[in-house]
């Protein structure tokens, strides 16, 4: 635990550095990289011995289309290389159709997950940086993923006696999913009461309350929807890269399922009027 503490102290300030305090194309960089080391976890932790160009294929993906989000071109670019890593993979599938280094459909759907879609959904946090006064929009997800696992971990280590997903994650309590959700939901009406007596926005709490449900409860589920794949393909972490975390995966699974939520709420129902 100690292990665990310690990197979420140094890692943590420096993400809120990232966010509030340098230019949106420093935030597109680092999403890159995430995005990048997350792909080659995910292909590496599933199919074992990737292929060269099939690793090479998804982490260009991963890194060209949150750098085509930061110059606007997001609708252009993402169709673009969904379909340039779609036909590469089926491509690298049909020339080793019956060979030892056959491709099966599924893992050109893992290639596709790894190499789009996780940029795709991680390009939330650029689209909430890159809105008026979007240095405190982006916080929204970091801060409701990140408190909603540390309220559902230390909740879970304190109180937690029943399992509540044991097959997918043992260490998973009912009373650290509730903690979880608690936390997380406090932690977006704390933020809000924050911006409206340090800024001059106006904070509608209800939305607020309705950010840190929806984006706590997808916290969870993110976190336990990759460790649904973890335990499918019997691995423990999908890396080692943050210690006390595993990899860049483990610590960011949650925020490709909350940052769009956050944004899409964010577009649809404001809770910070600027």
């Amino acid at each position: 635990m100690k292990t665990r503490v310690l990197a979420a102290v140094i890692l943590v300030p420096l993400i809120f550095i990232v966010l509030f305090f340098l230019p949106p194309y420093v935030l597109a960089g680092v999403i890159s990289v995430i995005c990048a080391i997350s792909a080659y976890e995910l292909l590496k932790a599933i199919s074992g011995k990737q292929s060269l160009r099939i690793l090479i294929y998804a982490i260009s993906s991963a890194v060209i289309i949150p750098i085509g989000a930061y110059f606007g071109l997001t609708e252009i670019i993402f169709p673009a290389f969904f379909l340039l890593l779609m036909s590469l993979s089926f491509f690298e599938a049909i020339m080793a159709f019956q060979t030892h280094r056959s491709i099966a459909f599924s893992q050109v759907l893992i290639i596709l997950f790894a190499g789009a879609l996780i940029p795709l959904m991680m390009i939330s946090l650029l689209d909430l940086k890159l809105m008026e006064e979007g240095r405190f929009f982006v916080l929204l997800p970091i801060i409701c993923a990140f408190l909603t696992d540390a309220g559902a971990y230390f909740t879970g280590l304190t109180m937690g006696r029943k399992k509540a997903f044991p097959l997918v994650s043992p260490k998973k309590t009912v009373a650290g999913c509730i903690g979880g959700l608690v936390v997380g939901t406090l932690s977006m009406l704390a933020f809000g009461a924050v911006i409206a007596h340090a800024t001059e926005h106006q904070v509608i709490f209800w939305a607020m309350l309705l950010y840190g449900i929806i984006g706590s409860a997808l916290s969870q589920l993110g976190d336990l929807a990759f460790s649904l794949v973890k335990r499918e393909f019997e691995i423990k972490d999908y890396g080692k890269l943050i210690p006390g975390h595993g990899g860049m995966l483990d610590r960011f699974d949650s925020m490709i399922f909350t940052a769009p939520a956050i944004y899409l709420l964010v577009t649809l129902i404001p809770a910070i009027v600027v």
